[in-house]
């Protein structure tokens, strides 16, 4: 029988999503608020209310406030042709920023945002004068609650861990279920329950690009 699905990894946290990747696909459809810089034809009749007044040739005006999926806005932004402007999602703005560097993890990540770190890192794609502050955020948000995320995964050993997972956005879930494999694995180990030792998927992905670097 085979596998139903092979998780593939996500590239939301580098300069380009990974569109194998289901959690990158869902990423890339999160709305983002955007301002048009230039009227853009023929898209009025999808992107406005009819009351809203798309121009007479379906086209959407110069000045006007949207929220498109991340996919598109990285599509028509432009720094050379002004197609539109990003404004910034509030959970990324200073007042949001400011909260992240008192104490990151008094704050429900998932509910602000499912993928904060990949779609965070993917608004550095669109040139704000903010994106150091912003990365910054990122960096020091992960780090403020990487330690209570993996110490709470240790010490939950055939628990209902619903609860834990709730505030967490999805790279952080994936953690989280890695340090519980871990912890399992090693529980099972420790009631000798572990039929046979086997080598770690890294080292087998290691063994097999050695492999194909031998025959190229």
């Amino acid at each position: 029988m085979s596998e139903a699905y092979f998780r593939v990894e996500s590239g939301a946290l580098g300069p380009e999503e990974n569109f194998l990747s289901l959690d990158d696909i869902l990423m890339s459809h999160e709305k983002l608020p955007v301002r048009t810089e230039t009227p853009i034809p023929r898209l009025g009749t999808f992107f406005l209310d009819r009351s809203g007044g798309a121009e007479s040739d379906n086209a959407i005006p110069e000045g006007s406030k949207l929220e498109l999926p991340l996919w598109l806005a990285k599509g028509l932004f432009d720094n050379k042709r002004r197609i539109l402007s990003v404004e910034l999602p509030k959970i990324y703005q200073e007042g949001w920023r400011t909260v992240f560097s008192a104490d990151a993890n008094v704050v429900d990540l998932h509910k602000m945002g499912p993928h904060f770190y990949g779609f965070g890192s993917q608004l550095l794609h669109f040139d704000s004068p903010e994106n150091a502050d912003i990365s910054q955020s990122l960096l020091q948000t992960f780090i403020g609650r990487f330690r209570r995320i993996m110490d709470s995964s240790q010490n939950a050993y055939n628990e209902d861990t619903s609860a834990l997972v709730a505030r967490l956005d999805e790279m952080e879930r994936g953690l989280f279920q890695t340090g519980q494999k871990g912890l399992n694995d090693f529980q099972g180990w420790e009631k000798g329950q572990a039929s046979q030792i086997t080598a770690s998927s890294l080292v087998q992905n290691y063994k097999k690009r050695k492999f194909t670097d031998m025959e190229d």
